[in-house]
């Protein structure tokens, strides 16, 4: 709504009668006064309304100013004033903005009874209130003398007033109009105009006048005497910095500023936030230098930040928790499927944390594959101890500043990820997880698993420096849980601060019940099908567990049960109606051909194929290797994208073939005159390791001798030229793998047999366990027996 300063007095009208009952528009930091003419923008619909009725009818329009304005710019009757304006509008034009341009005239000061809406526009009972008619006398004219002499100083001192207003203010007689004309057209406040429309005398009236231009002259000088001040050292570019300096001065002088400044909020907030001694003398300091700053420093927005920050971190704020071991084992439970032992140690460790009062030990490092509910774990823990989680990702960290934080010589700095993951929590004491810190890496820009040293040693953690802060801060009651696929590549100091919880890999019976009891109800409510009769047959989960994933965790399971559901869901929102059960004949409709074989093993026993078993970050494997020979002088190829460590363990058990061909009952010197070829299937994945001798070996004798071996049996375990088996590891995923793939009976080294307690019960009773510790004991196991001649 524009200022209507620039506007003339209007021709005398003819007397107007004001009826009783009028509509109301309702005006915001604007107040008509009668006699004057005043065009005017309206963008409320609500006074849309009331101007058109009022055309309409022929009626007159009260103007009536609203208190405060409603932040949905809607007036109510109780907002308004006592007293308006009763006015005229002379032209009325809508505008395609969907605004209305108006001419109002003023006609008379009303009182105003009762306001109420009516449809969609309020109207008002109002009874007419003309100016007293008082003689003029000698106070009455000192007072106008008064107020002109003002608003000449005002003009003086640059107030926008139009000329043809300042002339007309300069020949007025009626100190009723002089009053209303000039407070019109200078920049009072609302409620200063207020008062001047209200005046019950014409003293009155002067004096609230002649007390607003002395205010606005006040501001005017002011103004002024900044502009003095500063507009030498200002230039162009400083302009805005310069209005907000003079807002401050002016607000200041005048004694306007409502509540506290923006410094005593901060300095409350430094206050209550309970930094350190230390921590909160850094803060005051800071906030004293932010105070003397200039306004156009651009420094300010580095101090503020910091200071925000500061005041923002949860220097002495804890969770509430209370450990209770059988809640923590039920929410365990209800989250995870199986996991037995992991859950077991977890409960042993809030035990030892519950005796002790605080946070003590190492730190926990879940490892095992992907997908087998590593980060869920974690989430459970918090949940059990009533904590905030927060969650931060390492995998392909290589900057020790994202760590640590960045100096704040910087631009754009910022504290490091475990500072803005506790800010993010809001409390001193969370659950903290680390994730992926095996994938951390390291260039020239640090080494950010040096930095993680402080952090996850509870010896030191309660000074934990972050470069931003450049303060310390105490990490000692933040649990932390950090999670890796292979710890391989976690440095050895690291390592040294935590303690690894394996986990393995699922069976296929934990997977089915996962399934059944996380995965599918998960899976139909992410796509919409709650409420639907949908339902998965037994058959149909354990043929998607074999025949279309192979994996230790259950990520790929769970992406298969979705796909299921997403095409369910298709045929729900085109129509389909009914109860929908997924069974064995339905998958390949959903899922398309089966990726794998149930059994992944040989259909029947062949010479020189041998089923062996390896480990890997994603679980265990079926490893096949494959042998056969062929006429040549006594060479040994090796293909399969082989390491280093596997070719060194073929040559060992080429050499174990030739040194026992004797008893293999070889006659023909095959060492002088065949070459020998050994592959490992899938040459595209890099394959490393000791523990396929054994296979390998097998794989040499069954070649020569001509023995075929059994396709029903895997095996695993690093050979010596003398034919001895010796330890390896990974034993529980290579058995899950085993019996994935549908075998019948594992070798494995005697050492490794107390390994065997680890194995669940179901996948011991369904394989058979032969503890070699010689070739021999492989041969008679694995090799079917020579064929008769």
């Amino acid at each position: 709504m524009p200022e209507p300063r620039d506007l003339p007095i209007a021709a005398a009208p003819p007397p107007a009668v004001i009826p009783p009952h009028v509509p109301v528009v309702a005006l915001a930091d604007l107040v008509m006064f009668p006699k004057i003419s005043v065009p005017l923008l309206l963008t409320d619909p609500q006074a849309q309304e009331a101007v058109t009725t009022a055309q309409a009818a022929g009626q007159i329009v009260a103007f009536i100013t609203v208190k405060k304005a409603r932040p949905d710019k809607k007036a109510q009757p109780d907002d308004m004033y006592d007293v308006g304006t009763a006015c005229r509008v002379r032209e009325a034009m809508k505008l395609p903005d969907d605004t209305m341009r108006l001419l109002v005239e003023g006609l008379e000061r009303v009182r105003v009874s009762q306001v109420v809406a009516v449809g969609g526009h309020l109207e008002a009972d109002v009874a007419a209130w003309p100016a007293p008619q008082s003689a003029k006398n000698d106070r009455v004219e000192a007072e106008m003398y008064s107020v002109v002499n003002q608003f000449k100083e005002a003009v003086s001192l640059g107030a926008p007033v139009p000329f043809d207003v300042m002339l007309v203010v300069m020949n007025l007689t009626d100190p009723w109009q002089l009053a209303d004309l000039i407070a019109l057209n200078m920049d009072f406040r609302a409620d200063e105009k207020q008062a001047i429309l209200e005046a019950k005398t014409t003293e009155e009236k002067l004096e609230k006048t002649g007390l607003a231009v002395a205010r606005q002259n006040k501001v005017l000088k002011l103004s002024r005497k900044i502009q003095d001040d500063t507009g030498k050292e200002l230039g162009k570019m400083e302009r805005e910095m310069f209005l907000r300096e003079q807002l401050k001065s002016i607000e200041k002088e005048l004694g306007t500023v409502g509540g506290k400044s923006e410094f005593d909020e901060l300095g409350a907030k430094i206050e209550a936030a309970g930094m350190p001694d230390k921590v909160k003398a850094t803060a005051t300091k800071e906030l004293a230098r932010l105070q003397a700053m200039p306004s156009f420093s651009p420094e300010i927005s580095y101090v503020r930040t910091y200071l925000d920050w500061l005041v923002g971190l949860p220097w002495n704020k804890k969770t509430a928790s209370e450990i209770d071991i059988a809640k923590a084992g039920k929410i365990l439970d209800d989250d995870h499927y199986g996991l037995e032992k992991v859950k077991e140690r977890i409960l042993d460790y809030l035990a030892v944390q519950k005796l002790v009062g605080r946070v003590r030990g190492p730190i926990l490092c879940f490892a095992g594959p992907p997908g087998t509910g590593k980060t869920s774990i974690g989430k459970s823990i918090a949940r059990s101890l009533g904590r905030k989680f927060v969650r931060i990702s390492l995998g392909g960290v290589r900057d020790e500043a994202e760590i640590r934080g960045f100096r704040r010589t910087y631009v754009g700095a910022l504290p490091g990820r475990i500072i803005q993951g506790i800010a993010e929590a809001g409390t001193k004491n969370p659950v903290f997880m680390l994730d992926e810190i095996d994938k951390l890496g390291n260039d020239f820009r640090g080494d950010p698993s040096a930095a993680l040293l402080e952090a996850l040693d509870p010896e030191q953690n309660n000074e934990f420096s972050d470069h931003y802060l450049e303060s310390p801060f105490d990490l000692s009651d933040v649990l932390f849980i950090t999670t890796a696929n292979l710890l391989d590549t976690v440095p050895a100091p690291l390592r040294d601060r935590m303690e690894v919880i394996e986990f393995p890999g699922y069976t296929e019976d934990e997977k089915f019940h996962i399934a059944k009891g996380y995965l599918i109800p998960k899976a139909v409510e992410a796509n919409g099908l709650a409420g639907k009769k949908l339902t998965f047959t037994d058959n149909a989960v354990r043929t998607v567990i074999r025949s279309w994933t192979r994996e230790a965790g259950v990520r790929n399971l769970e992406r298969e049960l979705s796909t299921v559901c997403r095409k369910i869901a298709r045929q729900v929102a085109e129509g389909k109606r009914g109860h929908f059960a997924v069974g064995i004949s339905d998958l390949a409709k959903y899922l398309g051909p089966e990726r794998f074989h149930a059994a992944g093993s040989e259909k029947r026993d062949e010479v020189g194929v041998v089923t062996g078993l390896a480990w890997t970050e994603a679980g265990g494997e079926i490893l096949r290797i494959e042998a056969a020979i062929m006429p040549g002088s006594g060479q040994l190829i090796l293909t399969g994208n082989l390491g280093k460590i596997m070719q060194e363990s073929a040559q060992a058990a080429f050499s174990y073939a030739r040194a026992r061909s004797k008893e293999l009952g070889v006659k023909v010197p095959f060492h002088k005159t065949s070459d020998i070829h050994v592959h490992v299937p899938q040459g595209a994945i890099p394959k490393d390791g000791p523990s396929a001798g054994v296979a390998m070996a097998l794989a040499l004798a069954s070649l020569v001798s001509g023995r075929a071996i059994r396709h029903d049996v895997a095996m695993t375990g690093e050979v010596t030229l003398r034919g001895k088996v010796l330890e390896i590891g990974g034993v529980k995923e290579k058995v899950l793998a085993a019996h994935r793939a549908g075998m019948h009976t594992v070798i494995l080294p005697k050492e490794n047999e107390r390994d065997i307690a680890e194995i669940p019960k179901e996948v011991r009773k369904a394989l058979r366990f032969v503890y070699a510790r010689t070739m021999d004991d492989v041969m008679k196991t694995a090799m079917m027996p020579r064929a008769k001649s």
